[in-house]
């Protein structure tokens, strides 16, 4: 039905307000139905409090009775969990209040719902009507069902190019740091790295350009710094070893950790990629951005270890550089930020996600 679909996406504009706050949980939005009208909406605002049902409840409360809500549709975007966790299942407040009606987007994969929660309020009388805007859940909540499902964060490509193809100008046969894009693509690229929970680069790109990977243009969380450095190359005192953020660095070498600052060995005879998906999987980091240079971004190109890129085209044109990555496939989007354009592409490999 359409009203259906219209109650839906508004789960969708609500849940959306959780992201960057929320994970590892889903982005999940509720919204109760009276009579065709909303008397109550909330969704998951941060990682560890209550869920979209209960904040969505709490609000219908405090405008009519418990009976109006006991003849009412309740509309959520994941399946309702119904385990403990940080907080109570949200399947048993749901009986508790008699809701006779309920539309679900999408099952949540996750091992302790996984359609646990659907059979529980089935066995208990309520209705439930499943995959109601199933596609656009999973485009939604993408990050939390790759991590899920494929056991490795979603992972974002960014770079930003000139004109004429290039990643980074050239001065005596080395890359130079300067910058590409404009001031309101580096505040866009601060808003995307407040949204994710990790930023990756390597050893070239934090000797050359001494990046500080955190969101100082914006408001947000900063996410965790991830450095690959073989050899322990970069210097002590580079911003990404300041210690002000947490920082993890995969290395071949022993070193010391102290505040803010992990070392992980890993194996660079081997495929670095797998073993800091690996890694990261346990840490339960749901999405990274890769902001390094052309090798590392061609890395995960070339093993078809990435989701979505976000590539900047600035008019600058620089005589001689190091050519940007290339990927192989028209953009799913394009937009003008200001002089800069930007392309969005989605790994067409990988849509089932």
């Amino acid at each position: 039905m359409e009203e259906h679909s219209v109650f839906m996406r508004r789960c969708f504009e609500l849940a959306e307000m959780g992201l960057g706050m929320v994970a590892p949980n889903p982005l999940v939005g509720a919204v109760l139905v009276y009579n065709g009208e909303i008397i109550g909406e909330g969704y998951h605002q941060v990682f560890g409090d209550k869920h979209a049902e209960v904040n969505c409840i709490e609000a219908a409360l405090q405008t009519v009775d418990a009976e109006v809500i006991s003849k009412s549709t309740l509309y959520v975007n994941l399946e309702p969990c119904s385990h403990y966790g940080k907080t109570p299942p949200c399947t048993n407040l749901i009986l508790q209040h008699h809701i006779p009606h309920v539309v679900i987007c999408n099952t949540d994969p996750f091992a302790e719902v996984n359609g646990k929660g659907i059979a529980q309020l089935q066995a208990s009388g309520v209705n439930v009507q499943l995959h109601v805007l199933e596609k656009e859940g999973r485009e939604l909540n993408r990050r939390f069902f790759t991590f899920q499902e494929k056991r490795r964060p979603y992972v974002i490509l960014k770079w930003a190019q000139t004109l004429n193809g290039f990643i980074a100008p050239l001065g005596n046969g080395k890359p130079i740091r300067q910058e590409i894009s404009n001031q309101h693509s580096h505040r866009l690229v601060h808003t995307w790295r407040s949204q994710e929970q990790a930023i990756m680069v390597g050893t070239n790109t934090a000797c050359i350009d001494n990046p500080r990977l955190d969101v100082r243009y914006v408001k947000g969380k900063n996410p965790l710094r991830v450095l690959l450095d073989k050899n322990l190359v970069v210097p002590k005192e580079s911003n990404l070893l300041n210690g002000e953020i947490p920082t993890l660095v995969f290395t071949s070498k022993a070193s010391s950790e102290s505040k803010n600052l992990r070392y992980q060995n890993i194996d660079f005879t081997e495929s670095v990629i797998p073993q800091v998906f690996e890694a990261l999987y346990r840490m339960q980091i749901q999405s990274i951005i890769i902001e390094g240079g052309r090798m590392l971004l061609d890395s995960f190109i070339t093993e078809n270890c990435w989701d979505e890129a976000r590539v900047f085209t600035s008019p600058k044109m620089f005589p001689v550089g190091i050519s940007s990555p290339l990927i192989n496939q028209e953009p799913i989007e394009r937009l003008d930020i200001d002089d800069d354009s930007l392309a969005i592409y989605k790994n067409i490999k990988n849509l089932d996600v």
